[in-house]
């Protein structure tokens, strides 16, 4: 009876001779639209017949693949798509039934029906249900659409399009899923390590910017690829991050993407465009994480990775690299530390390895660019607590270039996160904490770290970019630039300094003149080195020279001439000094307009260039120059030297204070050790008398932390300090006085540890009636002695009492409620 029904039409249920009429005789002829209408009312109509109609559409359209009639599946698929369009809210049955057919659909060879399936699928996707079905699952389009994705049918063009409907497929499966919490967790690994994977794929080996006859770009793979990850990655939140970013890292690492990096810098990039604000340090996170992980690996894969890192912080907003900056500022220091490291003969690997510390310095410093001020100063401040200040003799002594390497990679990176500070106010640009170490450090015994040292002090002391128009040497060029007749030629910018910048160079000022002096000694100073000194002092001179600390500065100049006529330093390291003091003091006379000291500073000046031109910057700071070109002496004599009286005289006249004029430095090193470089130079008056120089320290730039004496043994007259008449005199260093503390604590600790180990062995060993009555007789001896001193003072109040009788203190009888 049945099969006499499936002959004759007229035997069949409506639903089903509906489902008929919309088939034409011929399948080129399409959909026959006017029944379809019918189907679409009668289903609205009964939304109970909808589960037959999409049961018997599987049916036809099963056997319609299974004889591969491509026609009739795609009138089938397309009455589907209405169907569901229209009475999709009545039935999850018949929902079930068209994903049946579309799974039918894609398990068929044909690339043409794969891609019908895929695109009824994304129809589907658009489609907002009102109740969600818990049991539906979509394992199955996840990983036939992730393999489609993979296509390598022939000929291109339908491989390309078998890809586009694959990656289509994938972003309406994200779209079904993702923002609904009922349906599939899409999240899960096993199916992220399917997508991720794919879209990473279609990125990569899409590259058609050359090819004429690639397709249009918005059907190419790559850009599709590229619109599914961003929809993705858009949706993701601060638990779901994580499930994107781990297939990702993960494909990068499978393919050997980092080196180079060009492909991983753009799926970052693109992440990080996508991403959530507020979710962007995660992606920072993951990829310092990963860079740990990769820690023991090549330089180049590692530079790759931190390259990518770099790309990642400029794209982060501000606020977005997280509340644990030092964590990753220690991450990244942590392996420029294990890179400078490495020991190897291997001449690619150091030069693999040199790139990737200036990677992991470039990074620093974007990462910084990203901070607010006040943070780059305490990054600036954190690295400097990982500079090792070593013992600065050791350094010449070992022979070890691994810790003087790692000090000038963190001093780059200071100097790299300096370059983004600007300065408003000094005092916030240098705090005790940062300037005290940096100060020590540009006393370091290797030439090149005190160079870096300086350049950080430029680019935080420059607030209007002068420190390149003070340059002795232009950068491109051998050719000197120095002018020495009119300063305006350089068109410095300068403007008075505030009382905040006063108050900190008249507290801070002597650190940075003594450190200054220091430096110039230096026997290894290269031209580098004094031209970066002479911008250190004109940049003070000019950022924060007023006529508050203009007595010091023309103190400090005159100290340092004094350098090079009393010292035993080379003749290029005499010339270049004398160099310095004249372009400087020229710099300072004519800032001040004191018309007195200019003439002076001028005329000395003509005198050099007619009579000693190697004591000029022209000659001085040329790096063309010979030892031939030097003269073999270093004697100058006194009419080519700027006169103290003269200047003072200048400064006179113009009412400043030149108490403190006469007080020059004086090299006073601490023994042969050069720990305290710092604290190693004081002021020396002309009598002898550092007394005076204590009480004239408030006035003047010397540093009186170390203080040398030394007694004249001609003087019949005073008797010698320390010893018998006659005695030579002795010095009484830093290292002395610390000899004898140190011995003096020693013995002192050795006694006390001596009665401590005796009262403990008396505790531990002696009776307990014995300990009892030797403190009862301790206590008693302490009563009768107050009461021997109480009854003293009582006979000293009674004699010498007036005639009116007075009561002792401790006799008075006080009321209760003063009793305590």
């Amino acid at each position: 009876m049945t099969g006499c029904c499936g002959c004759c039409t007229a035997l069949k249920p409506r639903y089903k001779r509906l489902v008929d009429s919309i088939f034409p005789d011929n399948p080129e002829d399409g959909l026959v639209k006017d029944n379809m209408q019918k189907l679409v009312y009668y289903g609205t109509s009964k939304p109970e017949k909808l589960d037959r109609i999409g049961q018997y559409l599987e049916q036809r359209l099963s056997r319609d693949v299974t004889r591969s009639r491509t026609g009739y599946v795609s009138i089938s698929m397309e009455a589907l798509d209405q169907l569901l369009l229209a009475c999709h809210a009545h039935s999850n049955l018949f929902v079930e039934s068209f994903l049946k057919m579309v799974h039918k659909t894609l398990e068929s060879p044909e690339p043409q029906l794969q891609i019908l399936a895929s695109q009824s699928f994304v129809k589907f996707a658009n489609i907002e249900e009102d109740t969600p079905s818990y049991h539906r699952s979509y394992d199955f389009f996840v990983s036939k659409f992730s393999s489609m994705c993979h296509s390598s049918a022939e000929p291109e063009t339908t491989r390309i399009r078998i890809r586009v409907a694959g990656l289509h497929g994938l972003q309406g499966i994200v779209k079904k899923t993702v923002s609904d919490d009922l349906q599939v967790n899409i999240w899960d690994p096993v199916h992220m390590n399917k997508i991720i994977p794919s879209l990473l794929y279609s990125l990569q080996g899409c590259n058609m910017d050359n090819d004429p006859e690639s397709p249009k770009e918005d059907e190419s793979p790559g850009v599709v690829a590229e619109m599914v990850l961003r929809d993705l990655v858009c949706r993701a939140t601060f638990g779901n991050i994580t499930s994107v970013l781990k297939p990702v890292l993960q494909h990068l690492d499978y393919h050997k993407l980092w080196v180079p990096n060009k492909f991983a810098v753009k799926i970052f990039r693109i992440l990080m465009y996508s991403v959530q604000d507020q979710y962007g340090h995660m992606v920072v996170h993951h990829l310092m994480s990963h860079l740990d992980a990769h820690n023991k690996d090549e330089p180049r894969v590692k530079a790759g990775i931190v390259d990518v890192v770099s790309e990642t912080v400029v794209i982060a907003a501000g606020g977005s690299v997280g509340p644990s900056v030092l964590e990753v500022f220690n991450t990244l220091l942590r392996h420029l530390k294990s890179s400078v490291s490495v020991q190897t003969s291997d001449r690619q690997r150091v030069l693999d390895e040199k790139n990737f510390q200036e990677a992991v310095i470039n990074t620093i410093g974007e990462f910084a660019n990203n901070l607010p001020d006040y943070q780059k100063i305490e990054i600036m401040m954190f690295v400097m607590g990982k500079v090792p200040l070593l013992d600065l003799e050791e350094d010449v002594s070992s022979g070890d270039r691994k810790d003087t390497l790692l000090q000038t990679m963190l001093l780059k990176t200071m100097l790299k996160v300096a370059t983004k500070y600007r300065t408003v106010l000094m005092i916030n640009a240098f705090p005790p904490a940062f300037l005290d170490p940096l100060l020590r450090m540009s006393l370091a015994y290797d030439a090149g770290i005190r160079l870096i040292v300086q350049e950080i002090l430029h680019t935080l002391l420059d607030r209007h970019d002068n420190s390149g128009k003070l340059k002795f040497v232009s950068e491109n060029s051998d050719t000197i630039t120095w002018i020495p007749k009119d300063i305006q030629a350089l068109n410095l910018t300068v403007e008075k300094a505030s009382q905040q910048d006063i108050f900190f160079i008249k507290k801070n000022g002597p650190q940075f003149y003594s450190c200054i002096y220091e430096n110039m000694l230096q026997e290894n100073n290269k031209v580098d080195n004094f031209e970066a000194l002479y911008c250190t002092l004109a940049l003070l001179s000019i950022e924060l020279g007023g006529e508050d600390i203009l007595v010091d500065l023309v103190r400090l100049a005159m100290g340092i001439q004094n350098i090079s006529v009393s010292s035993d330093l080379p003749v290029t390291h005499t010339c270049a000094i004398h160099a310095i003091v004249a372009a400087y003091l020229n710099l300072i006379g004519q800032l001040s307009a004191i018309p007195n000291m200019c003439t002076h500073v001028s005329e000395i000046i003509d005198a050099r260039k007619n009579k000693a031109p190697h004591l000029l910057p022209d000659f001085a700071f040329n790096r063309s120059n010979t030892e031939q070109s030097y003269p073999t002496s270093t004697n100058v004599k006194d009419e080519l030297l700027f006169d103290q009286a003269v200047i003072n005289e200048a400064l006179t006249s113009r009412g400043y204070d030149t108490s403190t004029l006469g007080t020059p430095f004086t090299i006073s090193r601490l023994s042969q050790s050069r720990l305290g470089r710092m604290d190693s130079w004081f002021a020396e008056t002309s009598s002898g008398s550092w007394l005076q120089d204590e009480v004239d320290m408030a006035h003047s730039t010397s540093d009186i932390h170390s203080i040398t004496l030394s007694i004249d043994s001609s003087s019949s007259s005073q008797t010698p300090l320390m010893g018998q008449r006659g005695q030579a005199p002795e010095d009484i260093t830093f290292e002395s006085l610390k000899k004898i503390i140190t011995e003096d604590d020693v013995e002192r600790k050795r006694s006390q540890e001596m009665k401590q180990k005796a009262i403990l062995e008396k505790f531990q060993t002696a009776p307990f009636e014995q300990i009892v009555a030797k403190i009862d007789a301790e206590s008693m001896v302490f009563q009768n002695k107050l009461s021997e001193i109480l009854t003293t003072i009582s006979d000293e109040n009674k004699d010498n009492a007036p005639q009116h009788q007075t009561t002792a203190v401790f006799d008075m009888q006080f009321p209760d409620l003063y009793v305590y």
